[in-house]
């Protein structure tokens, strides 16, 4: 399955893996396909470490998720430069909308085990074309929102994302 970030930077072009990873694919999907993401921003952006988008509005208002989805890191794909990857809490099972793609190889946030650290972050897709908005991304200057820190000071708009 392809997916499409149109971003106020540029397009992002993403190969999702549904072999490897069906549950996350499958949720990423059915979020992008009722509009969820439209208009939301990359909220969180670490350059030298990954840009973070699809659960607050420009003003830094978390939006209303569904219920979370259990982890498919164990699917031996890695945080490589340019997949993209499920965001969660500290619960291994509580990812939702929020992803985020990597900027540089984060093997680190790979599944190592079974336990609350060791489970790392789901996978579920690659970059194929649009790295330079991605890196582009991760150059805009960033400060704090009140409790977030690493927020873009000028919005970086994901206007929509679509699945094919």
């Amino acid at each position: 399955m392809k997916a499409t970030i149109e971003t106020s930077k540029g397009t992002i072009t993403l190969e999702l893996d549904e072999k490897r990873a069906p549950k996350t694919v499958a949720n990423f999907a059915e979020y992008a396909k009722a509009g969820f993401y439209d208009g939301t921003i990359f909220h969180r952006v670490i350059d030298g470490f990954m840009i973070q988008g699809g659960g607050f509005t420009r003003d830094m208002n978390q939006k209303e998720t569904r219920e979370a989805i259990a982890i498919e890191s164990m699917n031996g794909l890695s945080n490589a430069r340019g997949t993209i990857a499920m965001a969660r809490t500290m619960d291994p099972n509580s990812a939702t909308s929020q992803f985020f793609i990597n900027l540089v190889d984060n093997n680190f946030l790979d599944f190592t085990s079974p336990t609350v650290r060791g489970y790392g972050y789901a996978v579920f897709g690659h970059v194929t074309d649009g790295m330079e908005v991605v890196d582009a991304i991760a150059k805009v200057r960033t400060g704090s929102v009140g409790p977030h820190e690493n927020v873009p000071s000028e919005a970086v708009l994901i206007r929509k994302i679509s699945v094919a």
